[in-house]
């Protein structure tokens, strides 16, 4: 009888362990591949037994705004967020050639760490459309200065270069900007006003 009520207590926790861990995965795979095609219509992602499935997370109804906007670095993903709520992801976002590390000064190739807000956006941008990320701020500017040099600036969120005909470049390649693809771009570009607070992470 012992046995039996260790086996189900064990049984019970491990359920447990696996609902929690499951809750704290982030968004399912087949959110966060393929790529976006605008809003408020989802991009469609083929499986390999040929049903279609989405990429976009379902909205609820409404206009689909993005309040907040999170970037996990050494996963390379970016999520989109309203009142809580995952509403878009992107995975294999690029950085620059230093894509470890929080930016410090001009030049360094390194995407800053930190919150910040999306304060402009450029539609003739040499890349795909750009949302600027308002680095540096005080403090950036303040260290950088105490060095004698330049925190740097123009960080945005941009697609591919405007010269490259279809697909996106190799590897990191930005001066330290967040590189989507074009059809992502598009996407952010259309749900995430200006002033939306974004939270940039190792």
């Amino acid at each position: 009888m012992k046995r039996i009520v260790a086996l189900a207590t064990s049984l019970t926790l491990s359920l447990a362990l696996g609902l929690t861990f499951a809750a704290c995965s982030g968004p399912p795979q087949a959110v966060v591949e393929g790529a976006g095609k605008g809003v408020p219509g989802a991009a469609l992602d083929t499986r390999p037994d040929g049903t279609v499935a989405s990429r976009s997370i379902p909205s609820r109804g409404g206009a689909l705004v993005a309040d907040y906007l999170l970037v996990d670095k050494s996963e390379r993903l970016m999520i989109a967020y309203r009142a809580g709520q995952p509403i878009r992801a992107y995975r294999g976002i690029q950085f620059g050639d230093e894509p470890q590390g929080h930016k410090q000064f001009q030049g360094d190739e390194r995407t800053p760490e930190g919150r910040y807000t999306i304060d402009w956006r450029n539609p003739q941008s040499r890349f795909h459309l750009s949302l600027r990320i308002s680095y540096p701020n005080a403090a950036d500017r303040a260290y950088a200065a105490q060095y004698g040099r330049s925190a740097g600036g123009d960080i945005f969120i941009h697609g591919q270069p405007n010269q490259l005909p279809t697909g996106r470049m190799l590897g990191d390649w930005t001066d330290g900007c967040i590189a989507l693809s074009n059809a992502e771009i598009e996407e952010l570009w259309q749900i995430v006003p200006n002033g939306t607070v974004i939270d940039i992470r190792p």
